[in-house]
């Protein structure tokens, strides 16, 4: 027992959200996973592949959570050029995947620089937000720094990844909104973004296809052209035999999926739509868990991340450093958001993107920085968790020192005059 209390330390409620998403993701993706077992011929290969980087995160999370707070500082330091230098390498020899060049390959091993991209704007953000706060909230200046460097970071990200940065940007702009940037700033950067996402829309949808495909640095705009085109689309009823299910097949079969899913589902390993859904195993695992395990455990995984927020939200009110309290409340935002875009999609309210569903969905890379997070949090909860041990430690000793002795010093025996009577 005492061996389990030193190497899972801080908050418990996080510890049991992350063994529930680590089981889960085990569940669900050797279920979904049938596609890549048809491939491989390997019945186990997809799952132990897997399984391998969930315990290879363990590890990250167990390693991460006991690193000293102070050392935290240094991440964007490192981060931030090292992310700048891999995404515009990748722009130019990354490797393609379904016509994105996102991926890097370094001694065998691939991942995506975004990934690293993303815990660099994070935690700059909190760092700059952290320096530069004063009495009636963040300087002006730090409008300009943040905005400096996350646009930067993501529009190295959008050419290959437009909704990483696009959903990246969102939580910087949640993070200055709690780091009490002025709203003046904030409202005027809306205005200005919403309308030139407006005018991008609209030359997006004017401009032919075959324009786009020769504009440098826009070749997946046909791509984001058709989704938006899917998606705001009116849908009308169509019957059965007259439905082309080939046409969009990832949301079909995901809204199949769900639709056939009843309350309690068909139950682990029992799905069907798992063999005709290209990404059941990454973009669309939530369609699967739903099909499985119904209604109540959609909502249950969602309620996880809800947990996991609300949670590390608390963790933050009680930190007493400006950086650590920000920077976790930007990991957890950025986790919560990837979660309900994710699931927004699944489910149809969103247009389809590439996001996987945090610790959940089967992945490398992304597995491994998530739980970086997760160990960077828990990490947080463990200085919070002794700072207020040594706080009750010494209101104790103030509690128990006698009135007008000082405290941490010993008692001094009192001492008795004898005097003599001639």
């Amino acid at each position: 027992m005492d061996l389990l209390k030193s190497l899972f330390k801080g908050d418990k409620v996080i510890w049991v959200v992350f063994l529930m998403l680590c089981l889960i993701s085990a569940i669900e993706v050797f279920s979904a996973a049938s596609t890549l077992t048809y491939k491989s011929g390997n019945y186990l290969a997809p799952i132990s592949q897997h399984c391998t980087y969930m315990m290879l995160g363990a590890g990250v999370v167990l390693l991460v959570h006991k690193v000293p707070c102070k050392l935290f500082r240094l991440i964007p330091v490192l981060t931030l050029p090292t992310s700048v230098v891999m995404l515009i390498f990748t722009m130019f020899f990354g490797e393609r995947v379904n016509g994105a060049g996102r991926w890097l390959s370094l001694g065998g091993i691939n991942f995506q620089p975004s990934e690293i991209g993303k815990l660099a704007v994070i935690t700059s953000t909190a760092l700059i937000l952290a320096m530069m706060q004063e009495e009636k909230g963040a300087n002006p200046r730090a409008f300009k720094y943040i905005i400096g460097i996350s646009a930067g970071i993501c529009l190295l990200i959008a050419p290959e990844n437009f909704s990483t940065a696009g959903m990246l940007f969102g939580v910087t702009v949640l993070m200055m909104f709690i780091g009490r940037v002025p709203l003046k700033q904030l409202g005027k950067m809306v205005g200005c973004i919403a309308l030139a996402a407006s005018l991008a829309v609209g030359a997006l949808f004017a401009t032919p296809n075959e324009v786009l495909d020769e504009i440098p640095g826009l070749h997946r705009a046909v791509t984001w052209k058709g989704r938006l085109t899917g998606f705001f689309t009116p849908k009308t009823e169509v019957a059965p035999e007259d439905y082309d299910i080939d046409k969009d097949a990832q949301v079909a079969h995901a809204s199949i999926a769900i639709a056939t899913s009843n309350i309690i589902g068909k139950m682990p390993g029992n799905s069907v739509e798992r063999d005709f859904l290209s990404q059941a195993f990454s973009d669309f695992i939530y369609a699967i868990i739903i099909e499985e395990m119904g209604l109540v455990g959609g909502a249950f995984v969602a309620l996880l991340y809800i947990i996991l927020l609300l949670r590390t939200g608390r963790i933050a009110g009680r930190c007493d450093k400006k950086y650590l309290s920000l920077m976790i409340m930007g990991l957890a935002l950025l986790m919560a958001v990837q979660a309900m875009v994710n699931m927004m999609v699944a489910v149809g309210l969103f247009p389809v993107t590439g996001q996987p569903l945090p610790l959940i969905s089967k992945g490398g890379t992304s597995t491994l920085i998530n739980c970086a997070y997760i160990g960077i949090i828990l990490g947080v909860s463990r200085y919070v968790e002794n700072k207020a041990t040594q706080t009750e430690a010494q209101q104790e000793e103030l509690i128990t020192q006698p009135i007008g002795q000082p405290a941490n010093q010993p008692m001094e025996e009192p001492t008795v005059e004898i005097s003599t009577i001639s």
